[in-house]
């Protein structure tokens, strides 16, 4: 028997799981900050319910650089889901204070998310809500902002984003809502996209609701006042 016992013994299996996840997770960060992810959870996990609902198996996603996306599709993801994103590192503590506020006193809860969190938790988890998963979101997210760049973290967003049924991304949106690469994306068409983040299964680029549109003139009044974005 161990010196100390039971207790002594799962001490060091603690320790030894904490050892090789944070290892394994620091690995994974810098890999992909050179290696594009090929998939992800989330993309798996949709790709069965489809199954599972009489439809074809269907993961449309096709990577572009961070340099091959239209100015207009960034700006328009900024303005959406994360207008501090440059001067933020990685946790916008004021959106997510009024989050909370709001979400104690409604059913419909929202995100106080940055895209820095969104990518972490789109790239290295599963779906879901629980505190658990959001504790590995902000350890991700802080990996993150170590190790790439605000540029790598918008490219990687912008590529792995969920933005319809089966679709993943702007080049993939870009083409099934109009027919045209994500390098040439409007104002208007890249704010028609960004409006759909929240519930893309739910909504459509191409056949808004009055809500939507409303929010798309938003976020183009938002674009303008952001002006050109200096990554």
């Amino acid at each position: 028997m161990i010196k100390g016992g039971l207790p002594r013994l799962i001490w060091r299996i603690v320790k030894l799981v904490l050892i090789f996840f944070v290892g394994g997770s620091i690995l994974a960060v810098i890999l992909f900050r050179f290696v594009n992810p090929p998939v992800t959870l989330l993309m798996i996990q949709r790709g069965f319910e489809r199954k599972a609902a009489g439809k074809e198996w269907k993961i449309d996603k096709r990577w572009k650089s961070f340099d091959d996306i239209a100015d207009p599709m960034k700006r328009a993801a900024v303005a959406a889901e994360d207008q501090t994103f440059l001067e933020n590192h990685g946790f916008d503590f004021s959106a997510i204070e009024k989050a909370i506020k709001k979400n104690a006193h409604s059913k419909k809860l929202i995100g106080g998310s940055t895209i820095s969190q969104q990518t972490a938790k789109n790239v290295f988890l599963w779906p879901g809500r629980s505190l658990v998963r959001k504790g590995f979101e902000a350890w991700f997210t802080f990996l993150m902002e170590i190790f790439w760049s605000k540029k790598r973290i918008m490219e990687v967003y912008l590529n792995v984003i969920e933005i319809g049924d089966g679709i993943y991304g702007v080049e993939a949106a870009s083409q099934a809502y109009f027919n045209k690469p994500a390098s040439d994306l409007t104002n208007h068409e890249a704010a028609a996209i960004a409006v759909i983040f929240p519930s893309p299964l739910k909504w459509s680029a191409t056949h808004p609701t009055r809500y939507l549109r409303h929010r798309q003139y938003l976020i183009m009044k938002n674009m303008r006042r952001l002006g050109p974005l200096e990554f």
